[in-house]
């Protein structure tokens, strides 16, 4: 028998691995959905606060990559890779990222799109190959933060151009 409270429930095998960051956001799912699936809306949203984009080739498709540069506020270039695994428009994407193609440290990140009402729940569920590798993303990268904050640039962007769609 539990006591009162007591979650008994055994936890996922990726718990100490993963990363969930989620965010409702004041605009239509296809919108918030559209704005993953064009390099003309992602370079404009995409990364922490204070960071930009370069796209060096970008092809949005099940199998398709996304390869670029995110320049950081403090000048420093980090490479990345992103190879689109599963796409389910308007409610799923499912992606491997990592520093280049074939990253042994490459990690996993499925984004769910859901209706709240009028706006979008975004769930963006991160998982790492090892603990330690989470662990490094959250302490050194700053992963969680730097999530909050890239789900918060999204937001602007998209709330901007669902408020400009309204208008006309």
């Amino acid at each position: 028998m539990t006591g009162a409270g007591q979650d008994t429930r055994a936890e996922p095998a990726t718990a100490d691995r993963e990363i969930v960051i989620s965010r409702v956001i004041d605009a239509p799912r296809e919108l918030v959905f559209e704005a993953f699936t064009e390099v003309r809306h992602l370079s404009r949203w995409w990364g922490p606060e204070g960071f930009t984009t370069t796209t060096r080739s970008f092809e949005f498709r099940e199998g398709g990559e996304w390869v670029f540069v995110l320049h950081g506020p403090d000048g420093t270039d980090y490479s990345e890779w992103i190879r689109w695994l599963r796409i389910a428009p308007p409610e799923r994407i499912e992606l491997l990222h990592g520093e280049f193609r074939d990253d042994p440290n490459a990690f996993e990140s499925v984004l769910t799109f859901a209706p709240d009402g009028a706006a979008t729940r975004i769930v963006m569920r991160t998982v790492f190959p090892t603990r330690e590798l989470r662990d490094e993303a959250v302490e050194k990268y700053h992963a969680i933060e730097g999530g909050r904050q890239t789900l918060s640039g999204l937001a602007a962007y998209v709330t901007d151009l669902a408020r400009k769609g309204a208008e006309g």
